[in-house]
């Protein structure tokens, strides 16, 4: 068991969990401190804005009835395993593939937990330029998308690797 921690990126679950907490805290601190729809601006292209999405990625069905709930915590569960059985498959030396699977679970996990404890997702990172807002987001989904941006560049880093690692039968 031990082997299995110190050899593979579960050894980077760690990652996950400061993420994860990180997430979280920031999410009740504005829950906590602010109203909804209430917006601080902290620079000229950024503000403080407490929405709650009830869909997934740019609130995309988010005027459902409700079953949309069930679906992305599905979603999510699953993403949640399958990033911890490629933890569990790549050797701990894979840094940046590591690193990509850790943050892209804790992403996960923030906004699963979300949608298990209240129904939707808590979003708050507002940036705009003029008055146009790219859709308001969170810490979670920030890690989704550096752990997606770092697999892509893992993914360009050592092409012969992957041709190495491909059987004959594989695509």
């Amino acid at each position: 068991m031990n082997k299995l921690f110190s050899e593979t990126g579960l050894k980077w679950l760690w990652l996950t969990l400061i993420c994860l907490i990180v997430d979280q805290v920031t999410k009740h601190l504005v829950v906590n401190s602010m109203d909804l729809y209430q917006s601080i601006t902290v620079l000229p292209f950024f503000s403080i804005t407490y929405v709650q999405n009830l869909g997934a990625a740019f609130s995309f069905l988010a005027d459902q009835g409700g079953w949309q709930r069930w679906f992305f915590s599905a979603v999510a569960a699953v993403a949640s395993i399958v990033f911890t059985v490629w933890l569990a498959k790549t050797p701990s030396n894979n840094r940046h593939l590591c690193i990509a699977f850790a943050l892209m679970l804790s992403g996960a996990l923030g906004n699963l937990a979300d949608r298990l404890l209240f129904g939707y997702v808590i979003d708050f990172l507002d940036f705009y330029v003029s008055n146009k807002h790219w859709p308001a987001f969170n810490v979670a989904d920030s890690m989704i998308f550096i752990g997606a941006a770092l697999m892509i560049v893992d993914s360009f880093k050592n092409p012969e690797k992957v041709k190495e690692n491909k059987t004959p039968n594989s695509v």
